[in-house]
């Protein structure tokens, strides 16, 4: 009898990998083809091989496939979705757990400290601005001002190694992308301030304060989001 089994037409086992169907289909197909000129050469062996391949040959059909040739398909089915809705949820469950964690980690050792530096950053600004117009060209007052620019990218650059210390959690991917255009904001308007303490051109500090403005609406979206997240 004439086997109907895909994988006995095609000569491979049921664990056979993709790339083995392909090449034993190629080579039945050439030893059955009609025009081979072989004495193999059969016509109905052909249909029945390319019949097999069109299942084998596609993986999805071919896990169709082998669910039929399970038996009792009905109920092993059912036992193989449910267990594998188990795998799902135990797997999910974890997945969900851990990203709480790295969630809670990125906040505690990434955002908070990074907040804590740029904060004072923006914060002490308009302090120094004040002292300083009493005589800008005061080298004196200038000079305090100058301290509070070095500071200020001294911080920068901490906030910045605290931000590449880690990856951001795919859930936080919108947060980590404001406090990165905050902190590049920052960096513009320290090099403007720091332009002016140098040349005293106004437009340098009008430049710096706007960016630094941009920077606080930047820094309070971030702290809108995260509350979003905690509270979720």
């Amino acid at each position: 009898m004439t086997s109907t089994n895909h994988y006995h037409i095609l000569e491979v086992s049921h664990t056979a990998t993709q790339t083995e169907i392909k090449q034993a289909y190629r080579r039945l197909a050439k030893r059955f083809h009609p025009d081979s000129r072989q004495e193999t050469a059969n016509h109905e062996q052909i249909i029945r091989i390319n019949a097999a391949y069109e299942v084998l040959g596609d993986p999805q059909r071919r896990y169709n496939y082998d669910q039929q040739l399970i038996p009792n398909y009905p109920s092993a089915r059912r036992q193989q979705r449910t267990a594998q809705a188990h795998s799902y949820y135990q797997s999910r469950r974890a997945t969900e757990e851990v990203s709480v964690g790295l969630i809670d980690e990125w906040l505690k050792g990434v955002y908070r400290p990074i907040d804590r530096l740029i904060s004072s950053i923006l914060n002490r600004l308009n302090d120094q601005l004040d002292a300083l117009a009493a005589d800008p060209f005061d080298d004196e007052l200038m000079g305090v001002f100058q301290d509070y620019v070095r500071c200020s990218r001294h911080d920068l650059q901490q906030a910045k190694r605290i931000f590449s210390s880690q990856p951001n959690p795919p859930k936080l991917a919108k947060i980590a992308a404001i406090v990165y255009y905050c902190l590049n904001h920052i960096a513009d308007g320290i090099e403007e301030l720091e332009w002016f303490s140098c040349n005293y051109d106004d437009s340098h500090l009008h430049t710096g304060q706007e960016l630094f403005r941009m920077s606080h609406r930047l820094l309070n979206e971030v702290h809108r989001n995260v509350e979003v997240m905690v509270n979720r």
